[in-house]
């Protein structure tokens, strides 16, 4: 059977440890693309995030694409199309953001090559913006800044207390959005 497709999560799949890609696994899938191979980079980092893998396995090269946010996105490489953006209802900002700040946690988005919390420094932004190598940005606002299609929200904090938050959550918006 010849394969037509290849769809690589990010993390632990197609990265090692350092969150990188060796150079065999680069090689291997570069010569699979040359057979005829698509590739396609699938994980729930935006697409800032995802784009410097891209680059260096060449899926503009090869026609590759990237499904970023967990599916929010559809990238062509070759030609940076947005083939399909499934993004958040502008309406639940506002109880996003209080659960947020109710208890305690920071909310993130992410705006160009930033993300954006009202706090940059909090420790679980800076551990989201290590993973997806990109810079943090406070905003005096997060609501304010929020001017745009947002295809994920991330609350971040200690993991107790959002995985009680979690079922509140995801009954409240069952019919609105994704929650996990």
């Amino acid at each position: 059977m010849k394969y037509k497709i290849l769809v690589l999560d990010l993390d632990g799949t197609l990265t090692n440890k350092k969150k990188e890609i060796t150079e065999h696994t680069r090689e291997t899938l570069i010569r699979a693309q040359e057979a005829g191979v698509k590739i396609v980079l699938a994980s729930g980092r935006p697409t800032y995030g995802i784009m410097p893998l891209a680059r260096q396995l060449e899926l503009d090269k090869y026609e590759g694409y990237i499904l970023a946010y967990n599916g929010g996105q559809i990238i062509d490489c070759k030609t940076g199309e947005l083939m399909y953006e499934n993004v958040i209802d502008p309406a639940v900002y506002p109880y996003l953001y209080e659960c947020a700040k109710s208890n305690g946690f920071q909310i993130l988005s992410y705006k160009d090559e930033y993300i954006i919390s009202e706090n940059a420094d909090d420790q679980y932004v800076q551990h989201e913006a290590f993973l997806n190598r990109m810079p943090s940005k406070t905003v005096e606002n997060f609501l304010d800044v929020i001017n745009f299609p947002v295809a994920k929200c991330l609350i971040v904090g200690d993991p107790e207390p959002l995985a009680q938050l979690e079922p509140v959550m995801k009954k409240e918006l069952e019919s609105k959005m994704n929650v996990f």
